[in-house]
């Protein structure tokens, strides 16, 4: 069984930083592509940031520049650096991970339970 355990969320001024953290823990054989979606209620769920297992990033147009996406592959861990922090970035953050199983083949996606993040102004 593989679970995502998300940590760092809180509530932060505008102009503030936060980090995300995201731990795949489980049955692992490899992690591939690890990020962050958000959404707030009643909203579409917005890719914010990914990388893959060989370092690439990408980033929604929103955030380049103030948030930095890093994982630690020893550790199947990424994190998320927010810095200058907006109230249009309050949201509840959720990572994903493209995770192969033990005794697996196949590559499935898997979620955390969702972190939120409130920037006040």
């Amino acid at each position: 069984q593989v679970q995502l355990v998300e940590s760092g969320g809180g509530l932060v001024q505008a102009g503030g930083s936060l980090r995300l953290s995201c731990a795949a823990t489980g049955n692992i054989f490899s992690v591939n592509a690890m990020g962050w979606y958000r959404q707030a209620p009643g909203k579409q769920r917005e890719l914010v940031a990914t990388i893959t297992s060989g370092g690439r990033t990408s980033y929604a147009d929103s955030v380049k520049g103030r948030f930095t996406i890093s994982r630690d592959n020893a550790k199947n861990t990424a994190y998320l650096r927010m810095n200058s922090l907006k109230p249009e970035d309050t949201d509840v953050y959720y990572c994903y991970a493209v995770v192969r199983p033990i005794g697996t083949t196949v590559l499935s996606n898997y979620w955390g339970q969702g972190t939120q993040v409130t920037v006040s102004s």
